[in-house]
């Protein structure tokens, strides 16, 4: 449970209330429990991602998720520590007590963790920070990164939730969905592929023709060489999936889809874009397309 004769306390002015800077992400400094070590600053956050960056950090830092009422289907969370967590642990706090997440030692590179944020408390993640052995301040940062997913996207494996359980190939219903729910659709070719063995994932790096929409800059357009025509093929990015999905390099192009997490692209349905023309046209007159694709 939480510590006896702790002080819930907002760094910025001292006072017991939000410490939300932009309302998605925080940047402070735990100089506070220079003046009372039993000082725990309180931090409220209201977006469905963000992150959180401790400077020079105290005893326990409390962060309270508190998104807006539009996305209350939305009850896993997920946070991706940052290296230099080290030294630090991390718990989850469910009706005052404490349940740990990752301890002093650690996390594997790359690693993320996630948990069950459903009920009518708010979720909170509480940060417990190892004090010096000689006692000093010396310029530390450490912090994570979060977001919350709905249990629809949440099917856990190897400490990813949007990894989905199967590499089966998705069914036209799931494809037409696809096209209009993904965050990123877009058009091209298998240029390489490699493998991690410690992740259990394969890299797929796309070269793509045409970028329909992207949530982040995932993928980057490339110049032209100064004097060359431009080529058409224009975008490269990456796309992270299982290894146990085999993913080849291959020729043929292909519409790829899927979710980004933590700035990663996580591969959903990725038909041959040939057989993707033939699905949408049949449900497109037939008038079962989810949504309208644009197919110049």
């Amino acid at each position: 449970m939480l510590p006896s004769g702790i002080l819930l306390m907002c760094f910025a002015g001292l006072q017991l209330r939000s410490c939300a800077a932009d309302l998605c992400n925080w940047t402070g400094s735990g100089f506070a429990a220079g003046v009372d070590s039993r000082i725990v600053l309180q931090v409220q956050l209201r977006c469905t991602e963000g992150s959180v960056r401790w400077i020079y950090p105290g005893q326990a830092l409390r962060v309270v998720l508190e998104p807006n009422l539009s996305t209350a289907g939305r009850t896993t969370v997920c946070i991706k520590p940052s290296p230099s967590l080290r030294g630090a642990s991390v718990f989850v706090e469910r009706a005052g007590q404490l349940e740990p997440l990752v301890t002093e030692r650690g996390l594997p590179e790359q690693q993320v963790l996630c948990f069950r944020a459903d009920g009518a408390q708010r979720p909170a993640i509480y940060l417990q920070s190892s004090p010096q052995s000689d006692g000093s301040w010396s310029r530390r940062t450490m912090g994570f990164r979060y977001e919350l997913l709905s249990n629809r996207s949440a099917a856990a494996n190897h400490g990813h939730t949007w990894l989905q359980a199967s590499c089966q190939p998705c069914n036209n219903t799931q494809l037409l969905m696809a096209i209009c729910n993904s965050d990123f659709v877009v058009r091209g070719f298998i240029h390489n592929v490699s493998h991690s063995s410690q992740r259990g994932t394969s890299l797929v790096e796309v070269s793509a023709e045409r970028v329909y929409w992207q949530r982040s800059g995932v993928f980057e357009q490339r110049a032209s060489a100064s004097g060359s025509p431009p080529s058409p093929v224009s975008w490269r990015g990456h796309i992270h999936t299982l290894m146990r999905c085999h993913v080849r390099p291959g020729d043929g192009e292909f519409l790829f889809t899927g979710s980004e997490h933590f700035g990663e692209a996580w591969l959903g349905c990725a038909p041959r874009y040939k057989d993707f023309l033939s699905v949408y046209q049949t449900a497109w007159a037939a008038r079962q397309n989810s949504c309208d694709f644009p197919l110049d």
